[in-house]
């Protein structure tokens, strides 16, 4: 991670419409400004610095630690790559440690055959294309073997410090269920994240709402009783009418 990353700020600022977006268009939310900032203001105090659930000593482990995370638990790949990554932590190792071995570290994993080929030609591409160094834009990070648009996402905000919104399935759940940013793909659920999301809450927005989803509004039962958000929420399923706390107590924080 890089140092200088930029600071939530919890400022009384009056939040942007929700009805104009970063790109003049109107998101496509069921909330006002002010509830918005006051979603985002909550999670602040619930998360003041949220961290990513992925282990990782560098851009390079991080991108490769993404990528693997498809499809599998940020837990099981924390399992497989700590060995991994005590052998082979920048491309030129990796590549030295060759597909045979990669998959032996990582076969507790999903698709495990598929993720050590990728594994093994996004190393090859970083050392070829980028001198063994992770490139710093979306544009090219895509480029590299396995790497989607959201892994990009990911790496951006985690190693480099960008406000990025990487919509995984926690996200996209919520902002379908909760109508915040509904969406028919990743990618609209992302846009309208990024449009609606007020900017001193931004870099840290994407953790907020994966961890969210993952402790909180689960996929199957979400857990509105101790929700933050609750009573501001517009979730048709909610569980339960009890109202949301004005903040989130350091007691409260999972």
């Amino acid at each position: 991670m890089t140092n200088g990353k930029p600071k939530t700020v919890t400022s009384s600022v009056k939040a942007r419409p929700a009805t104009v977006g970063r790109a003049g268009a109107k998101p496509k939310t069921a909330y006002s400004g002010d509830e918005i900032e006051e979603i985002f203001r909550r999670f602040s105090i619930q998360r003041p610095e949220p961290k990513g659930e992925l282990e990782h000593v560098n851009p390079f482990t991080l991108v490769v630690a993404v990528a693997l995370s498809a499809q599998a638990t940020d837990v099981g790949v924390n399992r497989a790559t700590r060995a991994l990554f005590a052998v082979a932590d920048t491309p030129e190792k990796m590549v030295a440690l060759g597909e045979e071995r990669v998959r032996d570290y990582i076969k507790t994993i999903g698709l495990y055959r598929n993720k050590a080929k990728n594994v093994i030609a996004l190393s090859e591409k970083l050392i070829a294309d980028f001198g063994g160094e992770v490139p710093r834009t979306r544009e090219e990070l895509v480029t590299l073997p396995g790497v989607g648009r959201k892994t990009a996402n990911v790496v951006l905000s985690m190693a480099f410090g960008q406000a990025t919104m990487a919509v995984d399935t926690h996200i996209f759940r919520i902002g379908n269920r909760l109508c915040l940013a509904p969406g028919k793909t990743p990618d609209e659920v992302e846009d309208q994240l990024m449009r609606i999301i007020p900017d001193h809450y931004l870099y840290h927005a994407h953790h907020w709402l994966i961890l969210h989803g993952r402790y909180c509004c689960k996929a199957r039962r979400p857990e509105c009783e101790h929700c933050v958000i609750a009573d501001i929420c517009k979730a048709a399923e909610k569980t339960n009418a009890i109202p949301a706390p004005l903040v989130a107590l350091p007691a409260q924080i999972i």
